[in-house]
C-alpha cells in the first residue's frame, strides 16, 4: 500500500485541534536546537516513517526529542525550550523573574513585583524596566499546561491597570520618570482578538513567537538565557527545588552551585550537570546584552 502523503497525515494538537502534519515546522524546531543538516535530515526521515492518522504532537516531540538526546543533549535541551518554559510552573515567579532577566540582559535597569500607584488604586507591576528614556511597565502571564492561549480579556484587562498608572503618572512632578509603554509578556500564544486589542490599544505583546522573529523563543536564543528547566539531566524534583531558591537561569546555578551539593548529587553527575549548563549559556552567538 502506497504511504501516504506527508500533508494528509492528520495530527492532534495539544489544545485539542486536529491539523495536517508540516515538515516544515518540525524542520525549523529541529534547526533551532542547533542540530547540523544532517542530523536534523535524519530525524526527519525517521519520524515520517513512524507517522500515522490521530497521532498527537506530543507523541512526535518526544520521538524527536529523543533522538536528539542520543546525538548531543545539548540539542534536546535547545529543542525543549517552550516545554521548559512551561515547567516554570506552577506559580508565575519564576516566569516573571525570567522575563526580567530577558530585558536585563538587553540593557534595561530591571525591578520585578514593585507596587506603582494609580488614580484610582495601586497596582503590582510584574516588571519595570528602564532604558534610554523608555520606562516599561510589563504583566506576565503564564501558563502551565500547554494548548491554553491568551484571549482578549486578558489585555484588556491589563491595559486598564497601565491607564490607571498614567492617569497617576500625570500628575506626577515632570522630572520623575513615567511609563511610556505598556507590556503583555505570555509563554502561550495570543487569539486573533488578543492580538488585535492589543496592536489597538498601544500595548507591545510579546509571546513565544510574536512579534515575528523576536517573539520570547528568539530573544531566549539570541542572548543565551536559558531556564534551568531545560536540563536533560536534573530531575523534576531537583529543578523544583533550584527553582525555589529562585535559580532560574541556567548561568545562575553555574554561580550558586552550592545547592547541588546541597541536594546531595554526586562529584561525577555534577559534573555532567555544569558540563550541559556551560554547553547552553555558550551556545549563543551573542549571549552578552543585545537590543530589544
Amino acid at each position: 500500500m502506497k504511504k501516504q502523503k506527508d500533508q494528509e497525515v492528520e495530527i492532534i494538537k495539544s489544545s485539542g485541534y486536529k491539523t495536517n502534519f508540516s515538515i516544515e515546522k518540525l524542520k525549523n524546531s529541529l534547526k533551532r536546537s542547533g542540530a547540523d543538516a544532517a542530523v536534523v535530515q535524519n530525524i526527519i526521515d525517521i519520524v515520517r516513517d513512524e507517522l500515522y492518522q490521530g497521532i498527537s504532537t506530543k507523541e512526535i516531540y518526544n520521538r524527536a526529542f529523543a533522538l536528539l538526546k542520543k546525538k548531543k543533549r545539548v540539542y534536546a535541551s535547545k529543542y525543549k525550550l517552550k516545554k521548559a518554559i512551561y515547567e516554570l510552573g506552577p506559580t508565575g515567579f519564576p516566569f516573571e523573574k525570567f522575563v526580567g532577566a530577558i530585558l536585563y540582559y538587553s540593557g534595561y535597569e530591571v525591578q520585578t513585583g514593585q507596587i506603582l500607584n494609580g488614580k484610582c488604586v495601586s497596582h503590582e507591576v510584574d516588571v519595570i524596566a528602564y532604558k534610554d528614556g523608555q520606562y516599561i511597565v510589563a504583566e506576565c502571564k503564564f501558563h502551565n499546561e500547554e494548548g491554553r492561549n491568551c484571549d482578549v480579556k486578558v489585555p484588556l484587562y491589563i491595559h486598564s491597570r497601565y491607564r490607571d498608572i498614567l492617569n497617576h503618572y500625570e500628575k506626577s512632578k515632570p522630572e520623575k520618570k513615567i511609563p511610556n509603554e505598556g507590556w503583555v509578556v505570555t509563554n502561550t500564544r495570543f487569539t486573533a482578538d488578543a492580538l488585535q486589542y492589543g496592536n489597538c490599544s498601544g500595548l507591545f505583546l510579546l509571546s513565544w513567537d510574536y512579534p515575528e522573529n523576536n517573539g520570547l523563543k528568539e530573544r531566549i536564543d539570541r542572548l543565551g538565557l536559558y531556564p534551568i528547566t531545560v536540563s536533560t539531566l536534573l530531575t523534576q524534583r531537583e529543578k523544583q527545588f533550584l527553582l525555589s531558591r529562585d535559580v532560574v537561569l541556567c548561568r545562575e546555578l553555574i554561580n550558586d552551585v552550592f545547592y547541588l551539593d546541597h541536594l546531595g548529587i554526586s562529584e561525577k553527575r555534577k559534573k555532567n550537570i555544569l558540563d550541559e549548563v556551560n554547553l547552553l549559556c555558550h551556545s549563543s552567538s551573542n549571549n552578552t546584552h543585545a537590543k530589544n
